[in-house]
């Protein structure tokens, strides 16, 4: 099969500049459904069809729209109010709104894995859902999966290490469709002195006499850092290095509805992923609760990270294969030298190359995504 010429471009540009805006970006990929159901149960992926096909609409069209807007309007911070009193409030583009909205709410990727109800599935997902669709969404917009994917984590952590009535606490916020009681996840773990050692960690945290922990120092990259809920790494124990290190779970508000003790002291001005606000926050005895064991915070957060790595090579294959489905299309609508640049055989070499290296990027998040659903059973 001509998987080149063959791509569906119903969207034909008028224009000698073709723009492959408002094509089908589920439809225009000749490899996407035959994928589904190599990794996806035959009756799910029957079910999931007409989804990933109104996702591609979406993701070429409206979406597309959307995110080019957001990211053209990066969120603000606001450090006080005006009477004086701290708010740290980001305030976010109504473009990226309508991005959170389809994300977390309408097609449920934060929750497809958690329960069932999503999409009309009445059981949870396996991973390769997840993926297949988060992979069609990030062809649009890039910058937001990094929050759904992290919210999609701290879920998944908290089940796994919890106390269960903190489980039975926070987990439904976090896995909710209900786009109003929604509490996004993020996690704050790098510190000027501690990136990827995290044996160098310094922020501390002190018990309670209530079994909650006081939080205290700076976290120096955080992203989406006015999340609801953030899985945090604090210093608890006076070992060095990593055995001294415990995972917390930091709520945005405390449960009398006051914001809890951190502010955000300023939002970084990015290269890439600029429509997601990053920042940097100061905590000053913001309580939060222990996950798992004392001392096993990196061991814990490892789990959590897993998966945000996996998401990360997701997002970059998504862009790879909108890049492909960039290029067919423009190579099959330009015209030089009194022919289509697809006849061209050096177009057609050079787009067959990136075919194959997209599609080794998809197949190893697949591969990957189905290595940790064995390893986490």
């Amino acid at each position: 099969m001509d998987t080149l010429s063959s791509t569906d471009t119903s969207a034909t540009a008028a224009s000698p500049v073709p723009d492959a805006r408002g094509l089908n970006l589920f439809r225009a990929d000749p490899y996407a459904a035959g994928l589904a159901r190599c990794y996806l149960p035959a009756d799910l992926c029957d079910h999931l069809l007409p989804h990933l096909d109104r996702l591609g609409a979406l993701a070429g069209g409206r979406m597309d729209e959307l995110a080019m807007t957001a990211d053209r309007h990066p969120p603000t911070l606001s450090v006080r109010h005006r009477t004086g009193t701290d708010e740290s409030r980001i305030d976010k583009h109504p473009a990226y709104v309508e991005l959170e909205r389809l994300a977390y709410s309408e097609f449920g990727l934060a929750a497809l894995s958690h329960r069932g109800g999503v999409l009309g599935w009445p059981d949870p997902m396996p991973a390769a859902a997840k993926y297949a669709l988060s992979h069609l969404f990030v062809q649009a917009e890039f910058g937001l999966c990094c929050p759904v994917s992290m919210t999609d984590s701290l879920a998944r952590t908290l089940r796994k290490f919890g106390d269960p009535a903190l489980v039975e606490q926070v987990l439904p916020q976090v896995i909710t469709q209900d786009f109003d009681q929604l509490q996004q996840g993020a996690m704050f773990m790098t510190e000027q002195g501690a990136g990827s050692d995290v044996s160098a960690t310094t922020v501390t945290a002190q018990a309670q006499a209530d079994g909650r922990w006081a939080l205290h120092g700076d976290k120096w990259f955080c992203s989406n850092p006015d999340a609801g809920f953030a899985m945090v790494l604090a210093r608890s124990e006076p070992d060095a290095g990593l055995r001294g290190v415990s995972l917390f779970l930091l709520p945005r508000r405390l449960p009398d509805g006051s914001p809890n003790h951190y502010r955000i002291l300023r939002l970084k001005d990015k290269l890439g992923t600029r429509s997601m606000a990053s920042g940097e926050i100061r905590l000053e005895g913001a309580l939060a609760w222990l996950v798992g064991q004392r001392g096993q915070g990196f061991k814990h957060m490892a789990d959590m990270i897993n998966n945000s790595r996996l998401s990360n090579g997701m997002r970059a294959a998504g862009l790879m294969r909108r890049a492909l489905t960039e290029a067919v299309f423009f190579a099959q609508q330009r015209c030089a030298f009194g022919k289509r640049l697809i006849d061209m055989p050096l177009m057609r070499r050079q787009l067959a190359k990136m075919a194959m290296r997209a599609e080794q990027a998809r197949s190893v998040m697949f591969q990957t995504a189905q290595a940790l659903a064995v390893n986490c059973q």
